[in-house]
C-alpha cells in the first residue's frame, strides 16, 4: 500500500512537472537459483585462479574448482532454457536492433542489457572452454586432469597450453566485468550488484520474473550433476592390472 502511494505521488508530480523522473516500480528480477549460481560461480572461479597460480599441493583443489565450474555452467545453460523469465537466453539474447537501440538510449528492457548479454554469453563460453581443456590437462609433475587418460601426452600438453592461455583471457574478461559494474554504479546510478543479492530491482516498467518451477530446477540440477560426472571421468572404466605371476623357487 505504501509503495502504491509513492508511485501515485510521483505520477502526480510528473503531471505538474513533465521533467520529473518517471515512476519506478519494484520487481523481482533475479530468482534464488540464479543468485546462488552467480555467487557460487564467483567463488569457484576465484578458487580456481588462486590455486592455479599457487600450484603444488593445491592443484587438487584447483581440479575440484574446475569440476564445480563445469557443473555450474551446465546448470546455467539448462536454466537459460527452462528457467525463470529473465534468466532465459531468449529474454535477453542480443540482436543488432537491440544493440542499436541501446546505444541510442532507446532500450527499455529489464535484466541484462544487450552489452551485458554479450558479456554473459562470452563468459559462459569462455568458462566452458577453460574448464573443458582443464580436464584433459596435466602439469608434468603429479597432477593430471580426470580425462587426460583419454588422450595421448602430446594432445594433453597442447590442451594444457590452451588452458593456460585461456586463463589470461578469462582474467581480462573478469576485469572488464568489474569495471562495467563500477561504471554503471558511478555514472549511470544503476547498482547491478544489489539485485543479484536481494533479487529485487526498481525499474521504470517491467514485470516480476516468473519462477522456473520445481521440475525445471530438478532437471537443471540433474544436467549439472551429469556434466560433473562425465567431466570427472566417472564413466571411465579402468582395466585392473593383471597380478604378477608367482615364481616357483628353484629349490
Amino acid at each position: 500500500m505504501q509503495s502504491e502511494l509513492v508511485i501515485e505521488r510521483v505520477g502526480e508530480s510528473r503531471a505538474i512537472n513533465p521533467q520529473a523522473s518517471p515512476a519506478l516500480t519494484r520487481i523481482h528480477l533475479w530468482d534464488l537459483p540464479i543468485r546462488i549460481f552467480h555467487w557460487s560461480l564467483v567463488a569457484a572461479v576465484l578458487t580456481a585462479v588462486v590455486t592455479g597460480e599457487v600450484g603444488g599441493s593445491w592443484m587438487g583443489v584447483h581440479g575440484k574448482a574446475g569440476l564445480t565450474i563445469i557443473g555450474l555452467v551446465a546448470f546455467r545453460l539448462a536454466w537459460g532454457v527452462i528457467g525463470s523469465t529473465h534468466a532465459r537466453f531468449l529474454s535477453f539474447a542480443p540482436s543488432p536492433a537491440k544493440i542499436r537501440a541501446y546505444f541510442k538510449g532507446q532500450w527499455r528492457g529489464v535484466g541484462h542489457n544487450p552489452l551485458g548479454a554479450i558479456s554473459v554469453l562470452a563468459l559462459l563460453g569462455l568458462l566452458a572452454l577453460q574448464a573443458g581443456t582443464g580436464v584433459f590437462a596435466n602439469d608434468d609433475i603429479d597432477f593430471s586432469g580426470p580425462l587426460s587418460v583419454l588422450v595421448d601426452k602430446t594432445l594433453s600438453n597442447r590442451l594444457t597450453g590452451y588452458h593456460q592461455w585461456l586463463s589470461y583471457l578469462l582474467l581480462g574478461l573478469m576485469a572488464l566485468h568489474v569495471v562495467a559494474i563500477i561504471f554503471y554504479a558511478r555514472f549511470k546510478k544503476d547498482n547491478l550488484v544489489k539485485p543479484m543479492v536481494t533479487g529485487w530491482k526498481e525499474v521504470q516498467s517491467g514485470k516480476s520474473t516468473a519462477k522456473g518451477g520445481r521440475l525445471a530446477l530438478i532437471v537443471a540440477i540433474l544436467v549439472a550433476a551429469a556434466a560433473v560426472f562425465l567431466a570427472s571421468g566417472g564413466n571411465i572404466h579402468t582395466t585392473p592390472s593383471a597380478p604378477s605371476a608367482k615364481t616357483t623357487p628353484a629349490w
